[in-house]
């Protein structure tokens, strides 16, 4: 009756080395800092939002205050967004970087798209490298 237990675990250590490990995709996971983000931005958490930056950005906003002055100045749709919806993407340089699109319906009614670009971090994790926002001049509403 033991030598069950015991081939049942060299088993599940033969499957462990065997079967491949799997990433989680790249386009889930940026979706995801996008996302969470958004959702700091709707809580007023500067600290949270700006974590999400890259180091690029933090390096021309060095303070979290002035970053989020700037977010709510600068592209107060993606601050405080209506409704949002994520449109294309692609991935560039293997998946290092992300492009997203997204649909927004501010607050004031009007429709935005904004086109995020996420770098890859050493450890793994995708931060937000810069956004352009525009007016959606083609969309016509619901």
């Amino acid at each position: 009756m033991r030598t069950v237990p015991a081939i049942l675990a060299a088993f599940v250590v033969f499957l462990a080395h065997t079967v491949p490990a799997y990433a989680e995709d790249p386009v889930d996971m940026s979706r995801r800092v996008i996302e969470e983000q958004i959702k700091a931005f709707l809580q007023d958490d500067a600290d949270r939002a700006y974590s999400f930056a890259a180091p690029a950005i933090k390096a021309k906003f060095p303070d979290k205050d002035v970053f989020f002055a700037m977010v709510k100045k600068s592209y107060a749709p993606v601050y405080h967004p209506g409704n949002y919806a994520f449109g294309r993407n692609r991935l560039m340089a293997d998946g290092a970087v992300v492009v997203h699109e997204l649909m927004i319906s501010g607050k004031d009614g009007k429709n935005w798209k904004a086109m995020y670009k996420l770098a890859r971090q050493p450890d793994g994790a995708y931060k937000i490298d810069g956004v352009v926002i525009m007016p959606d001049l083609v969309s016509k509403g619901i």
